[in-house]
């Protein structure tokens, strides 16, 4: 599966239990690339029922969406919990934008990893 997000090819690789849990959804499911940029940089993928508005429709039950974001301080022990994330507006995605999204679902959780 492709879709084209920031005029660049992402390739949608899902696995035989992420199809099979996908087809048995009633809601399309959101899985949002996330690469946060802070002191050093972490890639996740985020699962989840709601839609966003720039996401992109791979199916009928999956869509996608890239989310640059950046923490708001970079002392990671001045946080407790999660560190605050803002959007980090990137006036070009196109070179930040991955090339493959890989998609499992086990133990009754979704599982990803997307890289260039």
């Amino acid at each position: 599966m492709n879709i084209t997000l920031a005029e660049k090819n992402l390739d949608i690789r899902l696995s035989p239990a992420a199809e099979h849990a996908l087809a048995q959804r009633q809601t399309p499911l959101l899985a949002e690339m996330e690469l946060l940029f802070s002191c050093l940089i972490r890639k996740r993928v985020r699962f989840g029922d709601l839609t966003a508005e720039d996401a992109i429709p791979a199916s009928d039950r999956l869509s996608v969406r890239f989310r640059p974001v950046m923490t708001r301080v970079c002392a990671m022990a001045d946080v407790t919990g999660s560190p605050p994330l803002d959007d980090f507006p990137i006036a070009n995605p196109r070179p930040y934008v991955p090339r493959w999204l890989a998609i499992d679902y086990r133990r009754g959780q979704w599982l990803g990893e997307f890289g260039y």
